[in-house]
């Protein structure tokens, strides 16, 4: 009788784990103009506590007897004609993000094994090449040109997978595995060594309370997440979208047209599921990737959330238009993938009697265009911030990531602005002469020019938000609408109270009315 399929149940995690043995080497003989003999073994050093030590060997000199931690001197002695370089782990760090971002078409979770291995969560992702072992020999083709080795293995757990990939061999099983797969300390392996447990199989049967206690819970945790007793969660290199939806050619496409085709269908595809959602996208990304590797990155925003196909791709075309780096098919594209890293709620739309709302939206689609087209941070809105210091009242953001514009306060009819449309940043300091310190300005130098005061509004006193104080105490502000004898109308404030917070306090002109 066959068993029925329960729908409920999640599917079984599956990861794969790819480990590169001579990375850092690999790298150095891959770099443009590399100056390292091909004839000769190549090994990296570092300074550990005043020694040269290798870091780093490849193939040939693992063949000759060389190992990780041998002094430089020995290393030498040893094999006379071995070629040095210095390590530099930010350079291998680079060059494995390369690699992880190349494993990207297989599956959005791709994390990294520092220092020499990469992590993939294939759950899911194995039927589109075939099976699980199809995805990993196609990831390792595309990988050799990066490095000369790589050792694959697929598990239910990422450390399970690592393990049997570093550790393992042909046919072997997680309890044939050294207690190196545990990846704990010198002392750790060398107290478990001397109790006779040398294997995972050794540690698996026994209980768990008495390894606790002799070895630590760190060994047993690692031993329970190896077996996949415990649960393992990765971290992946990039943060998964909220949507992607990817096409892939049998035979790769060598014309940019018939791509920007394939990606209208993906457009199509993501305004069906944002639909779905009752959401819009804000940033939509389409990757390009290339029969020999390559791969290209086009990116748009949009003001406001939309789903509409026909102004996604429009977007697109005019970005890939305007870009000084043309888009480039090479011998071919043979995947394209269409993500959505950002998605805000989008409500079915009601038009009013007046259609404000369909002026909004074109509104919003005219500076989405001018942004792709100028650049993205040429387009600029103000927006408040809630603050009582007149320059930080507003600020200038990108129109294309600042929210909906919101109603700015408005002054009284018939009565004049409070705040001058034209605003100094920082504030121009003056010369005020005044009848008392603290009484208001009669006449005042600025830009080397006197100015005869003839009218004057004020004060309108600012104090400092002591909340927001980081350091130092704030001073007080008392500003002034003035007027000069030729009718031009300023705006001026005394910084700090006379007597109570400065003894001379200083005067600045803020800004100009209109």
């Amino acid at each position: 009788m066959t068993k029925p399929i329960s729908w409920n149940q999640p599917p079984a995690r599956r990861f794969a784990a790819l480990w590169f043995p001579f990375l850092p080497t690999d790298r150095i003989r891959r770099a443009p103009g590399c100056a390292a003999p091909a004839d000769r073994p190549l090994a990296l050093i570092e300074k550990v506590r005043g020694a040269l030590r290798l870091f780093a060997v490849d193939a040939e000199a693992v063949a000759q007897g060389l190992a990780l931690g041998m002094t430089l001197a020995d290393a030498r002695a040893r094999v006379p004609d071995l070629a040095v370089e210095d390590y530099d782990g930010r350079a291998d760090q680079l060059w494995l993000e390369r690699m992880a971002a190349l494993c990207d078409r297989f599956t959005p979770l791709v994390a990294l094994k520092p220092t020499d291995g990469l992590i993939l969560d294939i759950t899911g992702c194995a039927h589109l090449f075939g099976d699980d072992a199809g995805l990993v020999a196609d990831a390792r083709h595309r990988l050799r040109a990066h490095v000369s080795l790589i050792r694959s293995a697929i598990a239910d757990s990422p450390e399970a997978a690592f393990a049997l990939a570093r550790f393992g061999a042909e046919g072997t099983t997680l309890p044939d595995l050294p207690v190196e797969a545990l990846e704990q300390g010198e002392d750790v392996l060398t107290a478990l060594r001397r109790a006779g447990l040398r294997t995972i199989g050794d540690l698996s049967g026994r209980p768990t309370a008495p390894l606790t206690a002799r070895f630590g819970s760190e060994t047993t945790d690692a031993l329970d997440r190896l077996l996949g007793r415990a649960d393992s969660r990765l971290t992946p290199l990039r943060t998964p979208p909220h949507l992607f939806f990817a096409r892939r050619f049998s035979e790769p496409i060598a014309r940019t047209e018939h791509a920007l085709d394939a990606v209208a269908e993906l457009a199509k595809q993501a305004a069906e599921a944002l639909r779905d959602r009752h959401a819009g996208g804000r940033r939509f990304a389409v990757r390009f990737y290339r029969s020999d590797g390559a791969t290209r990155d086009v990116a748009i925003e949009t003001g406001q959330p939309t789903r509409d196909p026909a102004l996604i791709i429009r977007l697109f075309r005019e970005q890939i238009e305007q870009a000084a780096d043309p888009l480039d098919p090479g011998f071919g594209f043979d995947m394209i993938r269409l993500a959505v890293p950002v998605a805000d709620p989008l409500a079915p739309l009601q038009l009013g009697l007046h259609d404000r709302a369909a002026d909004e939206e074109a509104f919003a689609a005219l500076v989405d265009r001018l942004s792709v087209r100028l650049g993205r941070g040429r387009i600029r809105r103000f927006v408040p911030r809630d603050t009582y210091i007149p320059e930080q009242q507003m600020l200038a953001l990108p129109a294309i990531e600042a929210a909906a514009p919101v109603a700015w306060p408005q002054p009284a009819s018939g009565e004049p602005p409070l705040r001058p449309l034209c605003l100094f940043d920082p504030p121009q300091p003056i010369e005020v002469m005044a009848e008392v310190p603290d009484g208001p300005p009669h006449r005042f130098r600025w830009r080397r020019q006197m100015h005869e005061v003839r009218r004057y509004e004020g004060p309108e006193r600012i104090a400092a938000e002591w909340w927001r104080r980081t350091k130092g105490p704030g001073l007080t502000r008392d500003y002034y609408r003035v007027e000069d004898a030729r009718g031009r109308r300023f705006w001026l404030f005394r910084h700090g109270l006379y007597g109570s917070e400065r003894k001379h306090p200083d005067w600045y002109m803020h800004g100009l009315f209109a």
